[in-house]
């Protein structure tokens, strides 16, 4: 009996740029039609950190040359951005893959807002740097003329951060679900997602933030009513006392450990972390489900209990 499972694609399975992912995308492919193959139905989430940033970086120059033609471009558009332009390629290498396999089925990219909430502290505590770097001079000119907020980055220059908070639901649900029951391999929540939230009416607004891809996804798994979530990564385990000379690899944790764990700051922000901290909601938001975090190429063992970490009460 196949499950349905919610995979979370890493950067690493979507490299850093068109020809890196026009390349990376093959192998991605690869091993997801290998679940596929298997008899499962798949979701999948990915990241976008170096897609936006390109996004982003082009438009601020293209703003900045020409101001008086040009109008800056909002967050949330360039996370639209950044969903067709990474779907695309997606898309069109699982189909391909399919096919290569003899497997008829569509594949469809959906662009999905994901709701935040406007009171989230997040948004009075922006820590996510995006775009490009700036002068002083130029930083300060976007905190006056916009309200933007900057931080110096490291001696390298000034950064734009954003707000990152947590996903409360996803707006297309309903049409990702759908589309699943119709026998279709669907590519959601693209980078997190597009950050809206509700104001008068049924209206959604752009908000100026981004959302972890890995929480975005645990919602994306409990809407969809999966099995299994899957967050892949650049290590085929989770371990303890990581790059240590007691560095252990864990091959199962209940919610119970990975808090224990995270409690002891085994496990990096920004890395490690959000993955286990999204794992963990996720195993323990019905009975029977379950997380594994594991390298992309190894998701198919990891599905059968080979390998990976796995996550469940």
């Amino acid at each position: 009996m196949g499950k349905r499972i919610v995979i979370a694609l890493g950067g690493n399975a979507l490299g850093n740029n068109l020809p890196e992912q026009m390349i990376a995308v093959k192998q991605t492919a690869k091993a997801i039609v290998d679940l596929i193959e298997e008899g499962h139905e798949v979701i999948i989430a990915h990241g976008n950190g170096p897609q936006v940033g390109m996004i982003q970086k082009a438009m601020a120059e293209l703003t900045r040359s020409e101001p008086e033609k040009y109008i800056p471009c909002p967050l949330s558009v360039c996370v639209a951005m950044s969903q067709g332009y990474i779907g695309y390629d997606l898309q069109n290498a699982l189909r391909e893959e399919l096919l290569d396999r003899g497997i008829n089925k569509g594949v469809a990219t959906v662009l999905t807002q994901v709701e935040v909430d406007p009171e989230d502290k997040a948004f009075q505590n922006p820590t996510k740097p995006i775009g490009a770097f700036m002068t002083k001079e130029e930083a300060d000119k976007l905190v006056a003329e916009r309200g933007y907020n900057v931080i110096e980055d490291a001696g390298r220059g000034y950064r734009r951060v954003v707000a990152s908070p947590k996903p409360q639901s996803i707006i297309e649900i309903q049409s990702i679900r759908d589309m699943v029951a119709a026998g279709l391999v669907v590519v959601a929540c693209g980078g997190g997602g597009i950050p809206v939230y509700k104001t008068e009416g049924h209206h959604l607004k752009g908000a100026a933030a981004v959302i972890d891809k890995d929480f975005a996804s645990c919602v994306l798994a409990q809407q969809v009513e999966a099995d299994t979530l899957i967050i892949l990564t650049a290590v085929e385990k989770v371990a303890i006392n990581f790059g240590k000379p007691d560095e252990k690899w864990l091959d199962e944790l209940t919610p119970d450990e990975a808090r224990k764990y995270i409690g002891e700051g085994h496990f990096a922000p920004g890395s490690m972390l959000p993955k286990v901290q999204a794992a963990v909601e996720f195993a323990e938001s019905a009975p029977g489900r379950s997380a594994l975090i594991t390298l992309l190429e190894k998701a198919k063992d990891g599905v059968a209990g080979k390998t990976g970490t796995a996550i469940h009460q």
